[in-house]
């Protein structure tokens, strides 16, 4: 064949540009999460990537499909964490733990993505409103029915599931989008991660006392 030759020797520009792009978004994330889409130029973004804005507009034609890919990038890691367990043997105080641990641990390990996104939320979520509402919102329905599953067969109280879920998001994203915040007060530099996991032992426990009679036996 015409290309058999050549057939193997593609790969490495191929990783290379993945190599690269990553550190773009990588840059564009923190970027994001300091000054907003609309503080971000697209010329400090290439200068801390060390590559020219004529290099970085050969990757990304310009600032909103990068911010678009920054968004989607940051959206498909949470979409895993923003959705309950399916684990039929799993009881409901496992399940929450479980997802109230997730959710801490993107907060820690990837805190931009997290502060990116509540700009866009914030700004009423001009890029992200129509995803939002083709995904997020079918797997926040689908959740609701669980935790209303749960109220009926009488293992939790009978709660609004809606602010269930509205509260763990509000806790658990502080810890990234307020980490200054949180930081000052209690004289830290940087919130370790024994910070997360005291964090998510104090969410479960209060958010578990407050919805299941009797936590360690649900």
């Amino acid at each position: 064949m015409v290309y058999k030759a050549t057939d193997s020797k593609p790969r490495r520009p191929n990783a290379q540009r993945q190599q690269l792009e990553a550190r773009i978004l990588r840059a564009a994330e923190k970027a994001f999460a300091r000054t907003g889409f609309n503080g971000t130029a697209m010329e400090a973004i290439a200068e801390s990537v060390g590559i020219s804005k004529q290099n970085l507009i050969y990757y990304f034609p310009n600032k909103e499909t990068l911010y678009r890919r920054v968004l989607q990038n940051t959206l498909e890691l949470w979409t895993e964490k923003m959705a309950f367990s399916e684990d039929d043997d799993a009881s409901p105080a496992q399940i929450i733990e479980h997802y109230i641990r997730g959710k801490l641990q993107m907060s820690y390990e990837n805190p931009d993505g997290s502060k990116v996104f509540a700009h866009e939320v914030i700004n009423g979520a001009p890029i992200l409103k129509d995803f939002m509402i083709s995904h997020l919102k079918p797997q926040f329905e689908k959740d609701l029915k669980l935790v209303r599953r749960w109220s009926d067969a009488g293992l939790i109280k009978n709660i609004a599931p809606e602010h269930l879920f509205f509260t763990i998001w509000a806790a658990t994203q502080t810890y990234a989008d307020f980490a200054t915040q949180i930081q000052v007060l209690m004289g830290k530099r940087k919130l370790t991660r024994n910070d997360f996991n005291e964090a998510a032992n104090f969410l479960t426990n209060m958010v578990l006392n407050g919805i299941v009679a009797n936590p360690d036996k649900s």
